[in-house]
């Protein structure tokens, strides 16, 4: 018998090793691809997509929807309504629900981009404010759009570090607090800001009074800002490198929640001067691929043991929900609200300017925030 010689041996013992290898990887390619197929393949659940601000509905809202009506949902973070309204009209669309302000809401409208209302698939609605309602001229039948919250943003000050302080917008005036302050990156919110200080409405269409609000953000309060920031002022806030933050407190009680020597020391006002209020409300997009999903969700808001859930999380008084207010507890359970209704009696509605928006873009966008990034 012809010897077989040890090198063709040891060949095939190493064909024989790189096949078992080949093998194993083939099934190891295959193991993911089905833990994939499991976990992605196989969630045949409806799907609901969100496009909200950033800090604004609860995870344990989310999870309770999700579970109660088994879909899964996709939720997105926008920081102001010119950021999602940008991203909307070019072409970021597969959304189903939308949150913008009262003013964004009515240009929403006009330009046809909501899906109506159906009251019958919303029992809720019974749950929400008259008085809230009366402020939306621009659809106070709910036809396109339910209230989410009424409510404002104002200032939180670090009283540790900013012991003395007027509750006025003039704060941002102040040079030896230059570096440690910032306001919103928003266009209505901050010049609304300088309107009322300076005794005017923030609705005004008058090319004098908008352009003497730019002036006074340019010469008194932007030289002292750290920056325009609408997405990290709460974590630059907890973190001790902002002590002054005009923006919205759930934001920054998000951040500080778990300290509770910032807790103390942090305070949170609506200016005397008053200031631009904001009714967010939900819309359904017109080309939503969930509208009878996007409505349970709506409906769901406005329980009022949810809404008043959606509330305490943020230290927020139940504006928009009149049942809800008997299951308030305050956020931490310690009936305590970041500004109660009275507040917000000495502010004023951001309302759909017209072509006047145009006066707010030219300031805003050719002269403030010059030089900002």
């Amino acid at each position: 018998m012809e010897e077989i010689p040890m090198f063709d041996t040891a060949s095939k013992k190493m064909q024989a090793k790189l096949c078992v290898k080949r093998h194993l990887k083939r099934l190891a390619i295959l193991g993911l691809s089905i833990a994939l197929f499991v976990t992605v393949g196989c969630d045949r659940r409806e799907r609901l997509y969100i496009y909200n601000w950033t800090y604004y509905t609860p995870d344990s809202v989310i999870e309770k929807f999700e579970k109660e009506f088994n879909v899964r949902v996709i939720y997105d973070e926008f920081p102001s309504n010119e950021d999602m309204y940008a991203k909307l009209k070019s072409g970021g669309t597969g959304y189903d629900i939308v949150f913008p302000s009262a003013d964004y809401v009515s240009i929403m409208i006009k330009e046809d981009m909501l899906e109506k209302i159906d009251k019958s698939l919303i029992p809720n609605l019974v749950n929400v404010d008259p008085v809230v309602l009366n402020f939306t001229d621009y659809d106070s039948n709910m036809d396109y759009s339910v209230p989410y919250y009424f409510g404002a943003a104002g200032i939180v000050v670090n009283t540790a570090r900013v012991p003395n302080y007027e509750r006025s917008w003039s704060i941002f005036a102040r040079e030896d607090l230059s570096g440690r302050m910032t306001m919103l990156d928003d266009m209505r919110e901050v010049m609304g800001d300088a309107l009322a200080y300076l005794g005017y409405s923030v609705n005004t269409k008058d090319r004098g009074q908008v352009s003497e609000a730019r002036d006074l953000i340019n010469q008194r309060w932007k030289p002292n800002l750290v920056k325009f920031d609408a997405e990290s002022f709460g974590k630059g806030y907890a973190a001790g490198d902002f002590w002054v933050v005009q923006g919205y407190p759930e934001v920054v009680f998000e951040e500080i929640a778990e300290d509770p020597r910032m807790m103390a020391n942090t305070v949170f006002f609506i200016p005397e001067e008053g200031g631009p209020a904001y009714i967010d409300s939900m819309v359904i997009l017109k080309d939503s691929k969930n509208i009878e999903l996007a409505h349970k969700f709506i409906n769901f808001i406005h329980n009022p043991e949810i809404y008043a859930e959606f509330a305490d999380a943020f230290g927020f008084p139940a504006t928009a929900n009149v049942p809800a207010r008997r299951y308030t507890r305050g956020y931490m359970g310690e009936g305590r609200a970041w500004y109660t209704a009275e507040d917000l009696e000495k502010v004023e509605l951001k309302r759909d300017i017209g072509e006047a928006l145009d006066l707010y873009n030219n300031a805003w966008f050719n002269s403030i925030r010059v030089g900002s990034e």
